[in-house]
């Protein structure tokens, strides 16, 4: 089953355009990703735009085997590494921030949709080889967004479990992906399994995650080692950008963004302002896309006349202090949103780019960075999106004829339409109906009484308000007995609610996928990544 995105109400017109109509959004990104005549022609360009094509390859090879270290990957995933080495190979990237046991289902679908679009791509061009590339968010610093995972629990409630770490939120923890993992992981996995009901998987699901999230691992590593238990027998590469190698690198990238931060900051402030008038802006843009880290945290990096700061510090730099920085210590430095798909294209041979929605919107802004920089730009492909729907769920739905996307809306207004069609009783109608014939008989009421006293007649207004309230509070009673006299149907739709549209959100949004995984167990994901179709462009809802 599939849902046209028009019918989510969160959606934001641009990603809309952005699927629907591409030739109103075509001043904002360099190719249309649906053009697969041309697709060829792209292939053609990134790999003749690649200059330093044989000299990148063997330091990139040469990373990600090093990254590999301790790892035994599969026979795909091996092979795919090696292929990096070959200048007919492309990669399709994805990435996300590492959210704590995978954190929300998209970044599984993001994964996937790689995975398949790889395989898709390998079938149809024999002159080239497509690889799917997975870019760790290490250098990400907002930890509450990674922290909290949701489940629904055994009342059928959407729960969060959050872990804490001890440390007051307003701290700087540094970047997300060196955080080592505290003992208070214990009392997180402790309400996460009193959230679950007992099945035959949750123990050994349960038991395999306090393996990668123990003690004194990093959230990176864990990360790490959660996707590639998941998805290495499919030949994902996972890459890890805070490799100092890697940052070594980028030199280059972050000697130019210091350098000519004027010039680039001109651009993006045209390219953000013509979006504002026409959609929305979704990253606010700074003078300088860079940030510098120190044993204090993750500071953004400031021009201030002649000289560079970091953000709420004293610390400053001369414009040679800060190169002579980037070229003794360039794993001091970390790109902002804005900039990072420029470093990670510098050194993945990238064709595809897969995304979700809000990173659509803000590739809007990135594509002058990608000319000032000389980069080709990737194909930015949505990324599938899915609803899973359990039999039970499936069930409520069939009974009180609904679809999925009946449930993408406001609950109350959902319950409402509910109870008034099991009780063929409309109180909306009925009172609105009512309203109407009373306030037309005050109305000749009081024309009425205005012929022998105005006093009455103006006293009347008053009366017509009580009149008013009081019907109001009928109403309110009766639709209180209304959803009395249907609990089981408001419970039931409370159900559908929290399962499809969680804290009024999709699923993929607010779900980790550990829910499904302990009660079906982890064919769950197979059974997902084969029905997962990543070229229809709109949301799927699958029936388990």
């Amino acid at each position: 089953m599939f849902i046209n995105f028009n019918e989510i109400p969160s959606n934001q017109k641009l990603f809309l355009d952005y699927l629907y109509d591409p030739q109103k959004v075509s001043s904002f990104y360099d190719f249309n990703f649906n053009n697969k005549e041309e697709f060829i022609n792209k292939f053609k360009s990134i790999k003749e735009s690649r200059t330093r094509q044989l000299a990148d390859r063997s330091k990139l090879f040469s990373i990600i085997k090093n990254q590999y270290a301790g790892f035994n990957p599969s026979e795909k995933t091996s092979r795919n590494i090696e292929l990096l080495q070959n200048e007919k190979t492309l990669a399709v990237v994805t990435g996300q921030q590492l959210g704590i046991a995978g954190g929300p289902l998209y970044t599984f679908y993001k994964i996937i949709t790689a995975i398949k679009l790889s395989n898709y791509l390998s079938e149809r061009y024999d002159e080239y080889d497509f690889v799917p590339i997975f870019w760790l968010e290490g250098d990400d610093h907002d930890f509450n967004e990674v922290r909290t995972l949701n489940v629904i629990d055994e009342n059928n409630e959407v729960a969060g479990i959050r872990y804490d770490d001890g440390i007051d939120d307003e701290e700087d923890r540094g970047s997300v992906g060196q955080i080592k993992i505290a003992d208070s992981i214990n009392p997180f996995f402790e309400e996460l399994n009193s959230k679950l009901r007992n099945t035959d998987f949750k123990n050994d699901l349960l038991n395999k995650l306090k393996e990668f999230y123990s003690t004194g691992n990093t959230f990176k590593n864990a990360f790490k080692e959660l996707i590639f238990w998941l998805f290495d027998e499919y030949g994902l590469i996972m890459f890890d950008p805070q490799d100092n190698e890697f940052k070594a690198l980028l030199k280059p990238i972050f000697k130019k963004e210091i350098n000519d931060f004027r010039q680039h900051t001109e651009k993006l402030v045209n390219v953000s302002a013509k979006l504002e008038e026409l959609y929305h802006a979704q990253v606010k843009v700074h003078p300088v896309n860079l940030f510098f880290s120190n044993d204090e945290g993750r500071f953004l990096i400031e021009p201030v006349e002649n000289e560079f700061r970091l953000k709420r510090k004293r610390k400053k730099f001369t414009l040679e202090e800060i190169l002579d920085n980037i070229d003794s210590t360039p794993e001091n430095f970390s790109p902002n949103v804005l900039l990072r798909p420029i470093c990670q294209d510098f050194i993945l041979p990238t064709a595809f780019y897969v995304a979700g929605p809000s990173e659509i919107a803000y590739f809007a802004q990135v594509t002058p960075l990608y000319k000032i920089f000389e980069i080709e730009s990737p194909i930015i492909y949505p990324r599938a999106s899915l609803t899973v729907v359990e039999k039970n769920i499936n069930s409520i739905l069939s009974k009180y004829e609904l679809e999925v996307q009946d449930v993408f809306t406001e609950p109350e207004k959902l319950k409402t339409r509910v109870v008034e069609e099991a009780s063929k009783v409309k109180l909306d109608e009925l009172f609105s109906d009512s309203s109407n014939k009373i306030e037309i008989a005050l109305d000749q009421l009081k024309e009425k009484l205005f012929e022998f006293d105005r006093t009455i007649s103006d006293a009347s207004t008053k009366y017509k308000q009580k009149i008013f309230n009081d019907l109001e509070n009928l109403k309110a009673k009766a639709l209180d007995a209304q959803k009395k006299k249907h609990e089981i149907t408001l419970r039931q739709i409370d159900k559908a609610i929290n399962s499809l549209y969680p804290n009024s959100n999709l699923q993929e949004r607010e779900l980790n996928f550990i829910y499904f995984a302990h009660k079906y167990g982890l064919d769950i994901l197979k059974q997902i990544f084969n029905e997962l179709e990543i070229n229809k462009f709109k949301h799927q809802a699958i029936v388990l």
